[in-house]
């Protein structure tokens, strides 16, 4: 079967089966994630093979260590979805949710959440998002189409029968999540373009893969181009919380969107923070401003390109700034909208960045990293939308609903 035809058919089943969820009791969705959950142990070494054939695969490729962190699917992270899929299941369904307000004329207006119908969800080498993204959608009434990358192919299928499986034990039709076993490039234009089929599209992925998805996209899409995060270090510091801070913002995981890839720091106090904090990111690459490079010798000049860049590796450029609105500017400048941090004991500077920097999470003497829809009670996240239509921030439950309105009368007519 040509490509088309294949995403064309497996896109007719995802909006069938949409339907059927739509009234879907919440207890049979939760049976249904804790019976996914269930399968996710009982296979846990057969998932463990199939993701060291993709995982060895990306070695002989040379894959980056980045590349190959977010490919890998160990004990932890097998852990990370089964709590997972426990968390939404232990979550109120939003679907349904009413808010009704009694008009003047009588009748009673009821705004009544519901399910967007179709996701497409558009993903590269992270296997894990195979199940969340299922399970988030599921427990929104969403029928999903999922096309991971090809890079980690044989723990997305085996991953989407562990799903089937699930669903099939309580009683669900398993068609409801569609995965993309094709990799064709021509495969993601054609899905993105099944009006009337598929509802939403939420790309997650490098700059290169949304931007893509965005230009061959007629189906509307949610999502970011990428996370160029900044932590200011305003001059009422505490150094001690700062480098902990910047530390865990840059090295806990380098390769995720909500690490940091910039930071700014107060001039009063660049001479005295700077050389600290080189000492403490020991294996990061910094590239500095000339004032930078005079606190710091023998790093390497930070370009205007480096203040634009996601480097997803252990490079951080540097930047000394005079004041409070200096570094919102910069944020503003080269920043992504996507988390953006300040760390001081001002109160007054504290609420300026609060107000003025643009971005979905603003931190305040907080890491960066805490960006992310589990810490933020979400469970997992779908994704992170720097958008400002529908949603923004990190996406849950309720960013993947809409709704609409009920009116309830007794023979209500309007007269003007």
């Amino acid at each position: 079967m040509e490509i088309k035809s294949y995403i064309e058919s497996i896109s007719k089943k995802a909006k069938d089966e949409s339907f059927s969820l739509r009234s879907l009791n919440s207890d049979v969705k939760n049976k249904a994630l804790i019976s996914i959950s269930k399968k996710l142990d009982e296979m846990r070494e057969s998932i463990k093979e199939a993701n060291k054939e993709d995982y060895e695969r990306g070695k002989e490729k040379r894959l980056s260590k980045a590349f190959l962190d977010r490919l890998l699917l160990n004990d932890k992270r097998i852990d990370g979805m089964i709590n997972s899929l426990k968390e939404i299941a232990s979550f109120e369904d939003p679907v349904g949710e009413v808010v009704g307000v009694k008009r003047p004329q009588g009748f009673v207006l009821e705004k009544v959440r519901i399910p967007i119908g179709v996701i497409a969800v558009i993903f590269e080498s992270r296997p894990n998002v195979t199940i969340d993204a299922a399970a988030l959608c599921l427990k929104s009434g969403n029928a999903v189409i999922l096309r991971g990358g090809s890079d980690a192919i044989e723990s997305g299928k085996l991953l989407n029968s562990v799903i089937k499986e699930g669903l099939r034990e309580v009683g669900i039709d398993p068609e409801v999540v569609q995965y993309v076993e094709r990799t064709e490039h021509e495969g993601v234009n054609w899905l993105v373009r099944q009006n009337g089929l598929i509802d939403l599209v939420i790309p997650r992925g490098g700059e290169s893969l949304i931007k893509s998805v965005v230009e061959a996209a007629t189906v509307p899409v949610i999502k970011h181009y990428k996370g160029v995060c900044h932590l200011f270090v305003d001059a009422s510091a505490d150094f001690n919380m700062a480098l902990d801070m910047v530390e865990n913002a840059k090295t806990q995981r380098p390769a995720v969107c909500n690490a940091i890839e910039t930071l700014l720091v107060h001039s009063s106090i660049a001479g005295e923070f700077l050389p600290l904090i080189q000492n403490r990111l020991e294996n990061v690459e910094l590239r500095g401003c000339e004032i930078t490079r005079s606190i710091l010798k023998n790093i390497k000049e930070a370009t205007e390109d480096d203040y634009y860049a996601e480097y997803l590796d252990l490079i951080l450029a540097v930047k000394v700034v005079d004041t409070v609105e200096e570094a919102v500017k910069h944020i503003e400048k080269y920043g992504s909208h996507h988390t953006d941090g300040i760390i001081t004991g001002s109160v007054e500077n504290m609420e300026y960045f609060a107000n003025n920097v643009d971005s979905a999470v603003v931190t305040i003497n907080a890491s960066t990293r805490l960006s992310d829809g589990g810490v933020f009670g979400l469970g997992a996240e779908i994704g992170i939308s720097t958008d400002k239509l529908h949603a923004r921030g990190p996406m849950g439950l309720r960013e993947l609903t809409t709704y609409k309105w009920v009116v309830r009368g007794s023979g209500h007519l309007r007269i003007l």
